[in-house]
């Protein structure tokens, strides 16, 4: 997931995490309150509900918040109440991308989500007009610390994962995948031979990617900044990649 991994880590260096704290809160209360109005109230017998504490931890969210979310999403309150909702299109230089979003208003979010690709040169597609560029995959990630990259790897065939990318430097994790099918019993091994991971979620990792350079760079992640601003949206998967030079003009 290239181009998703190469945002993430340029927005860092740019330092938006304080400021979009509350939005984060606001992303993780509504994934609690879905998942915990979906499945079980407890976290142990839920995997997308004890993900969504777990990312909510990992945004340093209080324990008072996240049982008074996960109290919420197993009520009869109606604001809990989200749609899951899915949009494609391709954005500046012809780039893949994919929305996912919890929403209680589908008309609201679809039409901001098309009105910010058409802002930023992009165009808002059908239903799965770009999801078959994409594998639909489990990924977890472990901070480094928890082996090398030999140990991970040899953990992670054990428990029947496919695939695993180790990262260097501050920034870096082990991200490991997994068939969408073995979610839940690569993730349960992995718990048991490396602990909980960092995040554990089901992803869009692009087969292939697209080249952007120059100012098409600029205008793509400030597509993707703004719809990750939208309180619907929780997730945004782009299947571009960079070069180093103009990922360094742009954190310029």
């Amino acid at each position: 997931m290239a181009g998703h991994s190469q945002f993430k880590n340029i927005m860092h260096r740019k330092g938006r995490q304080d400021a979009q704290r509350a939005k984060i809160f606001t992303k993780v209360i509504r994934e609690i309150t879905t998942a915990a109005r979906l499945g079980a109230a407890d976290p142990s017998a839920n995997p997308r509900l004890r993900a969504a504490v777990i990312a909510a931890r990992d945004a340093n969210m209080t324990r008072d918040t996240i049982d008074r979310a996960i109290k919420r999403g197993s009520g009869s309150d109606a604001d809990a109440n989200y749609d899951e909702v899915r949009y494609e299109g391709y954005g500046p230089g012809g780039v893949a991308l994919i929305v996912e979003g919890l929403t209680n208003n589908r008309n609201r979010t679809a039409g901001e989500v098309r009105s910010s690709f058409s802002k930023y040169g992009g165009n808002l597609g059908e239903s799965n007009s770009v999801s078959f560029m994409f594998d639909r995959l489990g990924e977890f990630r472990f901070p480094l610390s928890v082996g090398s990259a030999d140990d991970v790897l040899e953990k992670a065939i054990d428990a029947g994962a496919d695939d695993v990318v180790s990262g260097e430097g501050e920034e870096g994790a082990h991200e490991i995948y997994c068939a969408q099918d073995n979610f839940n019993a690569v993730r349960e091994a992995l718990e048991k031979s490396l602990g909980q991971p960092s995040t554990a979620k089901l992803t869009w990792r692009p087969k292939t990617t697209t080249p952007v350079d120059g100012e098409t760079v600029q205008t793509l992640f400030n597509l993707i900044s703004v719809l990750e601003d939208n309180d619907d949206v929780q997730n945004v998967y782009a299947n571009f990649e960079a070069s180093d030079d103009a990922l360094a003009k742009f954190a310029a």
